[in-house]
């Protein structure tokens, strides 16, 4: 017996040495994140299933405070990699940054309203307050300012009463009754429909009015170029990692049970929310199509948000998506 373990052991560490081993052998990816961000839930799902160590890299997790300090990390090497979208790489690019993108997730905010509010359609905000998370500049405020003078004839920015400040802020002022309805990122709306709140509508629809469909991505991890071409086995490694993760979030309902102290939800209802919400943010395809498709939303942005957004690039800069990633 004691023979048989100790050869069943000698079996199991040139296993794990042959592991480690492989992991090391494109090096490591180190990606920054945000606190308690939703980006650490693949990432977290990766490093449960070792898809890193199983692609041939070891991926390093680093967390930040804020997108600022997350972007300072990435233009000064201290990590590899964040989650933006292509609007910033285009921008940086046009100002000679050489920033370039592989997709992420499509998800994006929705307009959220009380369970028993009279608000039922778009023309019904005028008058309103409503809670903007990101900024008078926040992309999806601008979208919906475009689809509500398209559908209703309606200016936002005039007709009714933005109020900007951060996520949690907005979501207690909507409970509390100081905000008719706020526009919010979708993880914060998911919990907000897990309470019983309704969804007046999704950006995902706005951007589909507005000639783009809704599966065309606007998040993604975004990479110095120069250091992507230096290491392209090691992104494309890090890419299939990154879709195994999803494809186990697609399918799993029992991972997401495993992830629930990830993810912060406070029960079962707030769970499956974000399941469901994140699952349909999965970018099932990206090429030429998509790209085109992400072209156009930026021609829409540019005319909504003017130079203040989108800088002085007048179209999507070329090079803004990495062309080595494609499914």
């Amino acid at each position: 017996m004691w023979r048989g373990s100790r050869r069943a052991l000698g079996a199991l560490a040139v296993v794990m040495t042959a592991a480690t081993a492989r992991a090391a052998d494109l090096g490591t990816m180190k990606v920054g994140v945000l606190k308690f961000g939703t980006v650490s839930w693949e990432l977290d799902v990766i490093k449960a299933h070792e898809l890193d160590r199983k692609e041939g890299f070891a991926l390093d997790v680093q967390a930040y405070g804020g997108n600022e300090a997350a972007d300072v990390a990435l233009m000064g090497g201290a990590v590899d990699a964040i989650v933006e979208d292509w609007l910033f790489v285009s921008r940086q690019r046009s100002d000679g940054v050489q920033l370039t993108f592989i997709p992420y997730s499509s998800n994006v905010g929705a307009v959220m309203v009380k369970p028993d509010s009279p608000i039922a359609r778009l023309a019904d905000l005028r008058g309103k307050k409503i809670g903007i998370a990101g900024g008078p500049l926040d992309k999806g405020w601008l979208m919906l300012q475009g689809y509500a003078r398209q559908q209703a004839g309606l200016d936002l920015a005039a007709d009714a009463e933005p109020v900007y400040g951060a996520p949690p802020l907005l979501t207690e002022k909507l409970k509390s009754g100081e905000l008719d309805a706020v526009l919010n990122y979708w993880h914060f709306g998911a919990r907000l429909e897990a309470a019983g709140y309704r969804r007046l509508i999704g950006i995902g629809e706005v951007q589909e009015a507005l000639g783009v469909p809704a599966s065309v991505p606007q998040l993604g991890y975004i990479f110095q170029e120069s250091w992507a071409d230096q290491h392209t086995e090691l992104v494309l490694a890090f890419a299939r990692a990154s879709r195994a993760a999803k494809a186990i979030m697609l399918s799993s309902d029992a991972e997401w049970q495993r992830l629930l102290p990830v993810t912060r939800a406070e029960n079962e209802a707030e769970l499956a929310a974000y399941m469901r919400r994140y699952r349909e943010g999965i970018v099932e395809h990206w090429g030429p199509e998509q790209q085109a498709g992400a072209a156009r939303l930026y021609l829409v942005l540019a005319e909504l948000g003017g130079e203040k957004l989108v800088g002085r690039g007048k179209e999507l800069a070329p090079g803004t998506f990495w062309p080595k990633v494609s499914f």
